[in-house]
């Protein structure tokens, strides 16, 4: 006859509800404080267990160490008595009861240092102390607190084959003895979770993690109200919080969804627990015994009705894919029956099958631990295969987890395998199989280990926050372009976050002497005062080893510095699939080789390299080049004033000023490169070109290219940036005769470059009012370009072209450019 009352309710706590006596006390007042009557199943004290195993291990092997262990072991209960027990008669009492126990124990660990033998058997008699100790703790705490309780030894209930580590139970008999048992019982019981025993009364277990299995057996057989699990978190997380700090509880889902995702990595919940639960249909709750009022995850016949796909990611680490492979294979019946039977004789637990439909090979995922075990099975098993050259020996694969995906909604919803694969592959994780049930309940992919925490932050992303996208920022140089984009950053990131559903967290930051790098974040309104206070000495290699080796999703270098010393490591940026961001010309004009590694490298990584700012700042010259050339047009020339710093310095000199006065004003305002000699000696506007001339895809050679400086011979061959400054004024008198000449002629004076397939020339010019030119103002740049559809009226594009406000925002501009990309 199954229990009667309806409004019976099973409870069970883990260990680490169980691990102090505070924490006691806290389970004995959830116990109290709840109406329904209750039958409680306790698991070992948090740790216990393993301190079991480790003593076990000891005496097997004749260390006499295992004495020491037994002694913490013995500590341990000590200890949660006198925090429990504050009445000395109540410490008096309860030891009476468990020093036999505690006697029986050390009886044992004994017998097996002199017998050096741990057999199965013996430890699962060994194991079966934590529970004991801890029931009858608990037991004796509720009397202590005015209740009537009784201890429960789950050995006389629950009985299974004799299989020690790992029973099977027999529901028939276990049902009929927990139904006979409880039938008249109104106290409360404490029972012990976990153990077991055959029929004829040895111990056995039920797996660790079996306390929740109890508790489920019970509630099955009893048609209990519901099966409490009480751990310490609130419920089914969406994705482990320690791993996925944007987590969250799921309220509700159902039973082939708890299994799926407790099986694949979740260890809120047994997998087998779920099983008789469903059977009988009884209600699982997962709620946190720290946080009581939480209403936590109800497991039961129907999911919640909630937007998301699905209701967990989860992960397994430390597996290892293991192949058998082979022309053998094809057509030939029972070679997986047999790879199969082989690994079971050797108690080999398979995770995860994968088999290509051309019959060539079948993968499977095991716990790293066993691959010895099954590699050496499987080619036994193959031997003659082998040897014929019809399969290969086994392949392996270390250093591997799987990453599942689990909702009952993904069958309803088109398109999720792809998201799923796609995510991975867009942030550079290599899939190394892939298997999906015909329900697709779940989806599973292994992916390196490396690459686990990566995997489950994205896929969490993508699905649960699907609405937010989040870059990690790595910025390179902290100088006034920088300075302005972390400005810009700081000012929309609300706005970007509330209406776009972006967020842009800075990571890492470095200039030449500090620098600075935290995966929590680094504020952008306070970011001078960290660098200079967290951060530590500045070192390139040791900035870039940092950023690799966050591994985080979706991240993004931007690199503001003008040197060469960055960009030395953009390939490796790109390899580990962060994408790259610059205004920084060296490396996409220095040699071509360079310049197209790293335009392959990014696209084989599936990565983004964007230079747009180094060409015409905030300006999209790039863009519309290659909207030009994507969209069928030819290029047949692009001309114009390329520097806006040299344009600034010839729109506002005059006759009437100096001209190294000028130099200096546009330096102060940031026009200009670091080193203005760049800009007026048509290094930057050359490296401009180049840059041009790659991406219109004209193959131009060094030697193509035509540059006429403007500067006198002293200044452009002073030997210092002190000699320039010096020899540049002492030139003044040069240029006014060159303003007076232009002025004279109704001319201005322009440094126009252009290129054609044929070559590229850069020379200072005079122009009248019937050029385009003529009538910049301020930094304007101007590019026009000539093509065979805007040939006769060619296109141009102007604007400013330096300064440190437009080149910030084109470098934001770009990042968002790429957020967008990631998103698609």
């Amino acid at each position: 006859m199954p229990y009667k009352s309806f409004a019976m309710k099973v409870l069970k706590f883990g260990g680490s509800s169980l691990a102090t006596g505070e924490r006691i006390k806290n389970v004995a007042r959830i116990i109290l404080a709840d109406k329904a009557p209750v039958i409680v199943v306790v698991s070992a004290f948090g740790g216990i267990t393993d301190q079991l195993l480790e003593c076990g291990n000891l005496a097997q092997s004749g260390n006499q160490t295992y004495k020491q262990n037994y002694n913490l072991i013995q500590n341990r209960c000590n200890q949660i008595i006198t925090e429990i027990f504050t009445k000395k008669t109540d410490r008096t009492a309860f030891n009476k009861i468990i020093q036999p126990v505690l006697n029986e124990l050390s009886g044992l660990v004994d017998g097996i240092f002199l017998l050096r033998e741990l057999s199965p058997r013996s430890q699962a008699l060994l194991l079966s102390f934590g529970e004991r100790i801890s029931a009858l703790t608990v037991n004796y705490y509720i009397h202590t607190c005015g209740h009537a309780s009784q201890f429960v030894d789950a050995r006389s209930l629950i009985k299974t084959n004799d299989s020690f580590l790992k029973g099977s139970v027999d529901f028939l008999a276990t049902n009929h003895l927990l139904q006979a048992f409880f039938k008249a019982k109104k106290d409360i019981s404490i029972v012990t979770g976990f153990i077991a025993s055959t029929h004829e009364g040895t111990t056995t277990v039920l797996g660790r993690g079996g306390s929740d299995y109890t508790a489920s057996i019970i509630g099955a057989a009893l048609s209990a109200k519901q099966v409490e699990i009480w751990t310490d978190v609130n419920g089914v997380m969406s994705a482990d919080p320690r791993k996925v700090k944007d987590s969250f509880t799921i309220p509700k889902m159902t039973y082939e969804e708890a299994s799926e995702i407790s099986h694949f990595g979740a260890k809120v919940i047994y997998p087998p627990s779920i099983i008789p639960a469903k059977l009988r249909q009884i209600p699982l709750v997962i709620k946190n015994s720290f946080q009581p009022n939480h209403p936590g995850t109800l497991i039961c016949q129907r999911s919640g009705d909630d937007n998301h796909v699905l209701k967990g990611v989860t992960s397994i680490p430390n597996v290892s894919l293991v192949t058998l492979a082979g022309g053998g294979l094809v057509g030939a019946p029972g070679s997986a029956a047999k790879l199969f039977l082989t690994l079971s004789q050797q108690n080999i637990n398979i995770i995860l099958i994968s088999q290509g439909s051309s019959e060539n090979s079948i993968s499977y995922v095991i716990s790293s631990g066993e691959v010895d075990s099954a590699v050496k099975a499987q080619n036994k098993a193959f031997e003659k295969e082998i040897k014929a050259g019809l399969i290969e020996e086994a392949r392996v694969e270390n250093n591997l987890c799987i990453i599942s995906i689990v909702g009952q909604n993904m069958y309803r919803t088109p398109g999720i395998a792809g998201k799923m694969f796609r995510t991975l592959g867009s942030n550079g994780i290599n899939v190394f199989a892939i298997a999906q049930g015909s329900s697709e309940l779940n989806i599973s992919s292994v992916v390196h280990i490396d690459n686990e925490v990566k995997s489950l932050q994205l896929l969490h992303e993508m699905f649960f926050l699907s609405k937010t996208i989040r870059i990690n920022l790595f910025l390179a140089g902290t100088g006034l372009i920088s300075s302005t984009l972390l400005k810009q950053l700081d000012t929309q990131y609300q706005y970007l976050k509330q209406h776009k559903n972006i967020e842009i967290k800075l990571i890492g930051l470095t200039n030449s002497s500090r620098m600075l790098f935290n995966t929590e974040g680094i504020k952008l309104n306070s970011w001078k005062g960290e660098l200079e206070n967290k951060g530590e000495s500045a070192d390139n290699q040791k900035f870039i080893d940092l950023c690799i080796g966050a591994n985080l999703p979706n991240a993004v270098f931007v690199d503001c510095t003008a040197s060469g010393e960055i960009p030395a490591f953009y390939k490796i940026l790109l390899n580990h699939s962060i994408s790259v961001s610059t205004p920084n010309k060296i490396s996409v004009s220095g040699e071509m080789d360079i310049y197209r590694e790293l335009k392959d490298t990014a696209h084989k990584n599936n990565v983004f390299f964007c230079h747009e700012t180094t060409v015409g700042a905030g300006l999209p010259i790039l863009t519309t080049l290659h909207n030009l050339l994507e969209s069928g047009d030819k290029i047949l020339s692009i001309e114009g004033v390329f520097s806006g710093s040299v344009s600034y310095i010839f729109n506002t000199f005059t006759a009437k000023s100096n001209f190294s006065d000028i130099v200096q004003e546009a330096a102060t305002k940031g026009f200009t490169e670091p080193d203005p000699r760049i800009d007026l000696n048509g290094i930057d506007v050359n490296r401009k070109l180049i840059i041009l001339s790659r991406e219109a895809g004209f193959g131009l050679k060094k030697k193509d290219f035509k540059i006429k400086t403007f500067l006198p011979n002293a200044v452009q061959e002073a030997k210092d940036i002190t000699t320039f400054w010096k020899e540049l004024k002492g030139s003044d008198g040069y240029f006014k005769k060159l303003a007076i000449n232009a002025k004279k002629n109704k001319t201005k004076l322009r440094f126009i470059g252009s290129i054609t397939p044929e070559g590229a020339h850069l020379s200072l010019k005079t122009v009248n009012k019937n050029s385009p030119f003529y009538h910049l103002n301020g930094s304007d740049n101007m590019i026009v370009f000539t093509t065979e559809r805007y040939k006769d009226r060619p296109l141009v594009i102007q604007g400013p072209g330096a300064g440190a406000e437009v080149t910030a925002s084109g470098i934001f501009a770009e990042i968002l450019s790429i957020i967008s990309m990631l998103k698609d």
